[in-house]
């Protein structure tokens, strides 16, 4: 199996990037192949709408914008799971994750929304502060993963009061996600 994690939070150390990486360990743990990548240290550029909003990418499948977009939509299909983890920003997801799921979501229309069909994914959504909005959050990543056709393996909401648990059952959400 090989899993991508994609982890949007500028804090490179912090608690997204933990998430993402327990649950990468998991994988590895099972002889998974995985991937970590930190998606703010990529040039992904907003959709910009093309064509009165029915641009290239809904009759091609193809976006005109040339920036890292394409190259990492590409390692998500030759993946057989995603992990997602995003930052609660004002009970909702990072500004990195929606420019980036909005994009591709744009992209996705022009191929019937079948690159992803049948992939699993886990969605993790993570809340350093007070922990509130970190379910608001999590139900946006999922409506984003379930119309772009992963099938939602798990959805995990993260506080600070509770990583520590929940960093322990992310490993295992990998170990279990390779044995199937």
């Amino acid at each position: 199996m090989k899993a991508i994690a994609i982890q949007s939070s500028p804090n490179l150390d912090g608690l997204t990037s933990s998430l993402a990486q327990a649950v990468l360990k998991g994988v590895e743990a099972e002889g998974g192949e995985t991937e970590l990548v930190h998606l703010n240290r990529l040039d992904i550029k907003p959709c910009i709408a093309c064509e009165d909003g029915w641009g290239e990418c809904r009759k091609k499948g193809a976006c005109i914008l040339e920036d890292d977009f394409q190259n990492l939509t590409k390692k998500i299909a030759k993946s057989d799971a995603l992990i997602f983890a995003t930052p609660v920003y004002w009970h909702d997801l990072s500004e990195s994750a929606k420019v980036f799921l909005d994009r591709l979501r744009r992209c996705e229309t022009g191929r019937d929304f079948k690159t992803f069909m049948g992939k699993k994914a886990i969605g993790i959504a993570s809340a350093g502060g007070s922990g509130r909005g970190v379910v608001r959050a999590l139900y946006n990543l999922e409506d984003y993963l379930r119309r772009l056709g992963f099938n939602i393996f798990d959805l995990v909401p993260v506080t600070r009061f509770s990583k520590d648990h929940k960093l322990e059952m992310l490993e295992k959400a990998g170990r279990r996600l390779v044995k199937g």
